[in-house]
């Protein structure tokens, strides 16, 4: 027995024809077969270079697609999420419709802007990685099923044994993202884990909180979000002073502190509205708490909070109005007396 027939008899043509030995969809065993007539080194030249060329010739069709897919899937999600209006505007001016009917009254703050570009980007990259596993899992499938290698059943066994937990979070991470919830930088609050977003995909996202542990939340376990950092922020602070102080002046002396703070140049650009002093929020057990609030850039609340605190606890030092601390008064009992 010859080595050709060897090999032949290995790896013999899955639907060869009974007249010829040739598979009907190979070209280059019926080309060898003609040149030579040899059925053996048709079919070897069939497992040969055949199947190998239509095995790179779809791994090649498959990244090419998979460039027009991702290409086209950003486009899209950019014309929905961020649209030109610019564009819209001019066109509609041209036949005489006031193209400004289209603009909302937050259109023109580049915050807004700001976020709706990073929600297109992010959802881009999300929808367009999915779509690259997606062409690349059905093209190395049809690549590997050209050389005989059947990955079908063992597929479709993995698919349905985690389908159900995949598609939730999947499904939850697109809702997530195109309702634009948060994204990458905001502070948020998904009830177990508080942090800053670092990165979402479609089946979790990734926070990293202020003590630097990260946690890796499935979006299909999100049940409700909590947003610190989304246009816009308060920082809030409540203060308690004793109960035989002067109110009018404590909140004077209040206000004054807050205003002195957000007066100073590295917190001038972060505050929006200027404070207010809301007043008496709560008579608790050692003194009269007094709440004042400052809205502010999203993310600048913590620092504005931590220098008010500081700076009202000298203006209250200089006005001689107390802070009030939990007191005890102890009575001490001698042997023999009586209560």
């Amino acid at each position: 027995m010859t080595a050709i027939s060897t090999i032949a008899d290995l790896f013999p043509s899955q639907s060869a024809d009974a007249s010829d030995g040739c598979a009907e969809d190979s070209v280059i065993c019926d080309w060898v077969l003609d040149a030579t007539g040899n059925t053996d080194l048709a079919t070897f030249a069939d497992w040969f270079l055949d199947r190998p060329l239509k095995f790179i010739g779809v791994l090649l069709a498959v990244w090419i697609l998979n460039k027009i897919v991702k290409r086209a899937v950003r486009r899209l999600v950019k014309h929905i999420v961020a649209p030109d209006r610019s564009a819209a505007i001019s066109r509609l001016d041209r036949l005489g419709i006031p193209g400004t009917s289209l603009l909302d009254d937050d259109d023109d703050d580049p915050i807004v802007e700001e976020r709706r570009q990073a929600r297109a980007m992010s959802i881009s990259n999300v929808l367009s990685s999915t779509a690259g596993v997606v062409v690349w899992s059905i093209g190395l499938t049809t690549a590997l099923g050209t050389i005989g290698i059947d990955l079908g059943p063992l597929i479709a066994g993995a698919i349905g044994f985690g389908a159900q937990s995949l598609v939730k979070d999947c499904i939850a991470g697109l809702f997530m993202l195109m309702e634009d919830q948060y994204g990458i930088g905001d502070v948020v609050d998904l009830g177990e884990a508080v942090g800053t977003v670092e990165r979402i995909t479609l089946r979790a996202t990734v926070l990293r909180s202020l003590n630097g542990t990260v946690w890796h939340v499935p979006n299909g376990e999100v049940r409700r979000v909590g947003n610190l950092s989304q246009l816009w922020s308060v920082a809030v602070v409540d203060v308690d002073v004793a109960y035989d102080s002067d109110l009018n002046a404590s909140r004077a002396a209040l206000e004054r502190a807050a205003r002195e703070v957000c007066e100073r140049q590295e917190f001038t650009d972060s505050v929006l509205e200027p404070p207010t002093v809301l007043g008496v929020e709560s008579l608790g057990a050692d003194g009269i708490t007094i709440r004042v609030t400052v809205k502010v850039d999203p993310g600048d609340q913590w620092a504005i909070q931590r220098a008010i605190r500081e700076h009202v606890k000298t203006v209250f030092d200089d006005l001689g109005i107390e802070i009030p601390f939990p007191q005890r008064t102890v009575w001490v009992r001698r042997e023999g007396e009586q209560a």
